[in-house]
């Protein structure tokens, strides 16, 4: 009787090792199913506002897959994290720089976005800038919105720092290399806080998301610039020149899952999404 009893023992502790066993196998296969559902997204915080549309609607139409944002850094860190495997998507509002294109990863630009110029509501009577009074505005050489048939009343000018894309695009277009700034610029870290501020500080003028601004229904007033107005259409048509590219890179040996949100970004579908907050989607293949 002993020994049955102990056999016994010894087959059900064996049995139930085995069940414990399963139940660790599953849980782990679970868990790396789980991981690879999640796509890791971090680069440029100027492209987070498309990416992140597209992302939304991927996640309604795809059950358990996760689209994690990382906080905002610059389209370089992007290019790097997807390199090493940091993340899965990475985002940049440029094109690849030729040393940074190695064949490791695959970049596509998604989408354009204007960058637009805009005041606070109190600036009335001013609803188009020239190139050389936007120079002049920017440098300090105007200093009351009075010269430009608006209110007497001060410019506040808020700008952004050197490195950022909607800096870089106003040198580009308008305001040139060699232009000094003005000592008076407010210059703001983020372009959410330049928008906030621009939406909250009479008088003020500075430039940001044009996507941004028509999805959100900003109450502020948006300035053609040489008599072109800032719109989808005009961007479209190339009219409106002063634009950022919105790009994405990913591996070449991305998974599945990525490659799914990949093919939804440029899909007819994901056109229609960018569309539907004023971003206008590439025709680069």
């Amino acid at each position: 009787m002993n020994r049955n009893i102990i056999f016994t023992a010894l087959t059900i502790g064996t049995y139930l090792t085995g069940i414990t066993g399963c139940s660790t196998f599953n849980t782990a296969t679970q868990a790396e199913v789980k991981t690879k559902q999640e796509i890791k997204v971090n680069g440029s915080g100027s492209t987070y506002n498309a990416i992140q549309v597209l992302a939304k609607a991927y996640e309604n139409k795809s059950s358990g897959i996760k689209i994690n944002f990382l906080p905002k850094s610059q389209s370089s860190a992007g290019i790097i994290g997807v390199k090493k495997g940091i993340v899965e998507i990475g985002t940049v509002s440029r094109k690849l720089k030729a040393k940074e294109d190695d064949g490791s990863i695959v970049y596509r630009e998604v989408a354009k976005d204007a960058l637009v110029v805009a005041t606070h509501p109190s600036v009335k009577g001013v609803t188009n800038l020239k190139t050389s009074q936007l120079k002049a505005i920017y440098s300090g050489k105007v200093t009351n919105w009075q010269k430009f048939g608006g209110p007497d009343a001060k410019i506040v000018l808020l700008d952004r720092p050197e490195d950022e894309s909607g800096k870089r695009l106003l040198r580009q277009y308008y305001l040139g290399k060699e232009l000094k700034n003005s000592p008076a610029a407010v210059i703001m870290r983020q372009e959410p806080e330049l928008i906030n501020a621009v939406q909250n500080t009479p008088y003020s003028i500075g430039a940001f998301s044009l996507a941004y601004a028509i999805s959100n229904k900003l109450p502020v007033n948006r300035l053609s610039l040489n008599s072109v107005e800032p719109t989808p259409a005009n961007v479209e048509a190339g009219k409106y020149k002063m634009v950022r590219h919105i790009g994405v890179v990913r591996s070449k040996k991305s998974s599945a899952t990525t490659q799914g949100f990949f093919d939804f970004a440029f899909s007819n579908e994901g056109s229609n999404v960018l569309r539907q907050s004023a971003f206008t989607p590439s025709t680069q293949k």
